[in-house]
């Protein structure tokens, strides 16, 4: 038998915009899955629940929102320790075409919206006064009828969550395949050569070299660019990959620690531990325990 994530065909025809399911439940039940259109997703009375989006794991509280941007990301809400008998979920799967060089996204009156759809290809959690601030308009979606006016309090929906400054993304870039990015063309090399050379090592002073700056101008200005220490940026970046290949091959654990540049297997499943909850070896057990087997 092989294992997979499930590719989930949406409701959404190809003259539908969006799909709103609005529901009521005793328990999750659905396995990890990812599909091509993106989607909000709001969860009131899930305490309890284990909420996993990549290499992101994370038990909720009360009330749950995450964008989800990327077709590649695979997502699942877990039943976990939730004794709760009303869950509801409120799911909002819809697509915009938001990256295209003419998209009108790309125009300042979307800017933040623009901004925030690139952060969710990590999956993005908003924090408890953002869900609470646009709550009651995800609720009465699936209420209009009209489907202009649906569309119009989504954007308005997403327009209202741009605004606030502390989402968090999710899953690691590694692990969500979204290409590095800054406004820095310093820290964009930097980036792009710890993605393309995340196995081999690397100091501080070499990559300070690359960009014709000292290592301690470097460090700080990397800081101040990231809000990541260098050092943190590598091992995330590593982690990242080494959750992909967790996921994605049979290759043992070990194999896959010297082969994303940690020094040694106890390092390697501290600092996983540490960033991800549980050992490399559980994380993808996991996994495994909540694809679909076809």
């Amino acid at each position: 038998m092989e294992t997979r994530v499930l590719h989930e065909i949406t409701p959404l025809s190809e003259h539908d915009f969006m799909y709103v399911a609005d529901r009521h439940k005793k328990e999750f039940d659905y396995p990890i899955h990812q599909h091509d259109i993106f989607e909000l997703n709001f969860v009131a009375g899930g305490a309890g629940c284990r909420r996993v989006v990549g290499d992101s794991s994370e038990v909720i509280g009360d009330i749950d929102l995450v964008l989800i941007t990327s077709s590649d990301l695979e997502h699942v809400w877990e039943q976990h320790e939730c004794k709760s008998e009303d869950i509801h979920e409120i799911t909002v799967q819809f697509y915009l075409d938001f990256d295209s060089p003419t998209s009108p996204f790309r125009t300042n009156p979307y800017k933040s919206i623009y901004n925030m759809l690139v952060r969710a290809r990590h999956g993005l959690a908003f924090s408890p006064k953002a869900i609470l601030t646009v709550y009651h308009r995800i609720a009465r979606l699936s209420s209009i009828k009209e489907g202009f006016f649906a569309v119009q309090e989504l954007f308005s929906i997403l327009y209202e969550l741009s605004k606030f400054d502390d989402s968090r993304e999710l899953a690691s870039s590694a692990f969500a395949k979204v290409t590095a990015d800054s406004d820095s063309r310093r820290i964009l090399k930097v980036k792009n050569y710890i993605g393309e050379h995340y196995g081999d090592e690397m100091s501080l002073a070499q990559l300070a070299d690359m960009v014709g700056m000292t290592p301690t101008s470097f460090s700080r200005y990397f800081k101040l660019r990231t809000g990541k220490n260098l050092s943190e940026y590598i091992v995330d970046i590593r982690l990242g990959y080494a959750a992909r290949r967790l996921v994605d091959t049979t290759d043992s654990v070990s194999e896959i620690c010297w082969t994303t540049g940690f020094n040694t297997l106890s390092n390697f499943n501290r600092l996983f531990r540490k960033r991800k909850g549980c050992n490399p070896t559980e994380f993808r057990e996991k996994y495994q325990k909540t694809k679909v087997i076809v």
